[in-house]
């Protein structure tokens, strides 16, 4: 598939055949895919009317095989890209050039076999667009790129134009394989993560160590990855530490030390020390191959512009077509001119009329911008995303696990009603064993940390935004917010005082309580915890303001905390909120303009949805890469940032691509008019056009961010 207007031509194309259904071809990964139902039209006659058009159909098996980097991290040799001249498109190039060559040395020689010989190259060139825009008519679209093309030489060879005819062939066969070969390179960047995946993996079994193909890893398997080598699969460090270089999953160059218990990606670099690890996913879920997934999926979500390009191009087409046929006619038919210089006037309004440039615009500068990011840890599900970013003008945090790194620690226990401090930190931790919110995570971590046995939780349920409930040991225990505490009458006033007191040392507290109907409920233990900002929040912040956003925090902690987090930033903040507070906070901020919502996708799904952009944190995890419409896989915040100003150059780009597309037409529209233009410098300014729309959409796979 040479440029993105092939995605519209074979679904138009394929969808017209009896029995086909959910239609969907991809151009990143030139892939189609439907329901078929072969009893209506069998397989081989979707193949053969794909042929028809231009492209020739490979089965696509489930388990492809790719060149992947070996346990030592080298890419075995493997089969080369096919280079241009060997390509259909490039020996039409070849052939038709030097058959256009030859004529034109003919010409000064023997002018009449100089003549014949630009007749042969019209028609050798000519020809494969001939069947395509016969094959795109039978499927009910006549007015492809391939008939202005064809009509436009056909014609030249009418009138006695074959020189030029021939050079309209060639120079449009010419621009055909610039785009083919700037589609491979907007594609490479991308597709390039194939290559990171190990073949094998060391598996540990038994205290031996096998090597073994690493796409049979399963999970809960455990594998040793040795200093330089490359992971085999996502999994969690159980025994060594190192510092790996992440940047194939999360674009950050500098490598990240860890240890027991941090995850590790597939396709990492282990820098200096010897791991083992234990696989948390297979091969074909891992995080590349998610990654890889949601960047082919991504064309999918189009952008509205490139949607409104399709609708006009519809109408265009056909519309240019008429119009050369009035040139064409209407003057001789009407006023008496002369038939040649008219006919001759209408041919070259056909060829500047070619929309190749117009409809390719839009998605070759979305296929280079999400290349671009994925290259930087910076995850983009499509155009639609990136042209509503590119329009926000506020920017609301969650707190927990965005702005702060998630990684809370307990810093008081406080007992309330004569329970020893480890008593209640271990009923604690049992209650939140049952719960993955980062504050139960680091209860429970805290008392594993002193070594207390924690005994299971049984009826466990979660209270969204008020806490958790479990029977421990026979006794039904609650760990909620000071708030929930009261509006349950669980605080004494002194307790609230304690609280309140914590609360403002900038830390979260929770509350375990113990609910007895008999004996009545109370409050057994205050807990406090507290989380830091992340590295890099307020240069993020800062960031935001330059490029004239509005950032706010949205969070469900008490103001107290919240402030004491969010004013060293310089943040705007809105506390003690709800999960619907923070829904209807955020389609407050999108009705005055663009509203984005970053969190960490795990409390934050109802506003991350209502957002005209959800923005995930995290470094490759299920919530980050699949709930909202960008992720940012380093984890750093700052990439919201580098989000909006990606966005915003490609809106630049996309503009002016048009511009460059829709000027050269106007100008040459006038001037055919005119009669100043010839059908080779038509067609050259559709070529170039395109050129110059493929060229500066290539600009955004060099976009680095700033500086």
């Amino acid at each position: 598939m040479d440029c993105a207007s092939c995605v519209q031509k074979v679904e138009r194309a394929v969808s017209r055949l009896p029995g086909t259904e959910g239609v969907q071809s991809n151009f990143g990964t030139q892939t189609l895919r439907l329901r078929l139902d072969e009893t209506q039209t069998p397989r081989s006659e979707l193949e053969r009317q794909l042929r028809a058009l231009g492209y020739v159909p490979h089965r696509l098996l489930a388990q492809a095989a790719a060149p992947t980097a070996d346990a030592e991290g080298k890419t075995p040799p493997a089969s080369r890209p096919t280079p241009w001249y060997a390509t259909g498109q490039g020996r039409l190039v070849v052939g038709s050039g030097a058959l256009l060559a030859a004529a034109w040395a003919l010409s000064f020689a023997f002018p009449a076999l100089g003549a014949w010989g630009y007749v042969l190259a019209t028609l050798v060139g000519v020809g494969p667009l001939a069947r395509r825009a016969l094959a795109s008519a039978r499927l009910g679209e006549p007015f492809s790129i391939n008939t202005l093309v064809t009509l436009a030489a056909l014609g030249a060879l009418l009138i006695g134009e074959a020189a030029e005819g021939a050079v309209v062939v060639f120079f449009f066969a010419v621009g055909e394989l610039l785009e083919g070969v700037a589609a491979g390179r907007a594609r490479a960047g991308v597709q390039a993560l194939i290559s990171l995946t190990p073949r094998t993996a060391l598996r540990l079994s038994g205290g031996e160590v096998r090597e073994v193909p690493a796409a049979s890893l399963r999970v809960g398997e455990r594998v040793q990855v040795r200093p330089g080598a490359r992971v085999p699969a996502d999994g969690v460090i159980e025994a060594g530490a190192s510092a790996l270089d992440d940047s194939p999953v999360t674009g950050e160059s500098v490598p990240v030390e860890k240890g027991v218990g941090d995850p590790v990606y597939a396709g990492s670099v282990n820098g200096g020390g010897l791991l083992a690890l234990r696989v948390t996913r297979e091969a074909s879920d891992n995080t590349i191959a998610r990654i890889l997934h949601l960047v082919e999926e991504a064309e999918g979500h189009r952008a509205p512009t490139a949607r409104l390009i399709d609708r006009f191009s519809r109408v265009y087409t056909p519309g240019v077509v008429a119009l050369s046929l009035g040139v064409a006619t209407l003057p001789p038919l009407l006023a008496g001119a002369e038939w040649q210089p008219w006919l001759y006037r209408g041919l070259s309004l056909l060829l500047i009329g070619c929309p190749c440039a117009l409809v390719l615009s839009v998605p070759a500068a979305i296929t280079s911008a999400v290349a671009a990011g994925t290259r930087r840890g910076l995850l983009v599900k499509g155009g639609a995303a990136l042209e509503a970013l590119a329009r926000v003008r506020t920017v609301a945090f969650d707190k927990t696990g965005t702005l702060t790194a998630g990684k809370p620690l307990v810093t008081d226990v406080q007992p309330l009603a004569g329970l020893e401090e480890r008593e209640a930190l271990r009923l604690a931790a049992a209650v939140e064993g049952a719960s993955d919110h980062p504050l139960a995570r680091a209860i429970h971590a805290h008392a594993q940390g002193l070594g207390l046995a924690v005994p299971p939780a049984e009826d466990a349920h979660a209270e969204p935004s008020h806490g958790v409930r479990a029977r421990v040991e026979g006794r039904t225990l609650h760990v909620v917010s000071p708030r929930r505490a009261a509006e349950r009458g669980w605080l004494t006033p002194q307790a609230g005082a304690q609280a309140l007191a914590l609360e403002s040392q900038g830390k979260t507290v929770v509350v375990l309580a113990e609910e007895d109907g008999a004996a009545g409920s109370a409050a057994l233990a205050l807990l406090a915890l507290r989380d830091e900002a992340r590295p890099g929040a307020a240069e993020a912040v800062a960031r935001l303001r330059r490029l004239g956003l509005r950032p706010v925090m949205l969070t469900g902690d008490n103001a107290r905390t919240a402030q004491a987090i969010a004013g060293p930033l310089g943040l705007e903040v809105q506390a003690g909120l709800l999960p619907e507070d923070k829904l209807r906070l955020v389609r407050g901020y999108g009705a005055a303009g663009g509203v984005a919502m970053v969190g960490d996708g795990i409390n934050d799904a109802p506003a991350l949805a209502a957002a005209d952009v959800g923005i995930a944190m995290g470094g490759g995890t299920d919530v980050a890469l699949e709930t909202a419409d960008a992720a940012l896989l380093h984890g750093r915040v700052t990439g919201v940032a580098e989000l909006v100003g990606l966005s915003r150059a490609t809106l630049r780009n996309i503009r002016q691509n048009l511009v460059f597309a829709l000027g050269l037409k106007a100008v040459f529209l006038v001037t055919t008019l005119l009669g100043y233009t010839h059908l080779w410098t038509a067609i050259l300014a559709d070529t170039g056009a395109t050129a110059l729309v493929t060229a500066n959409a290539l600009r955004l796979l060099r976009w680095r961010g700033p500086q």
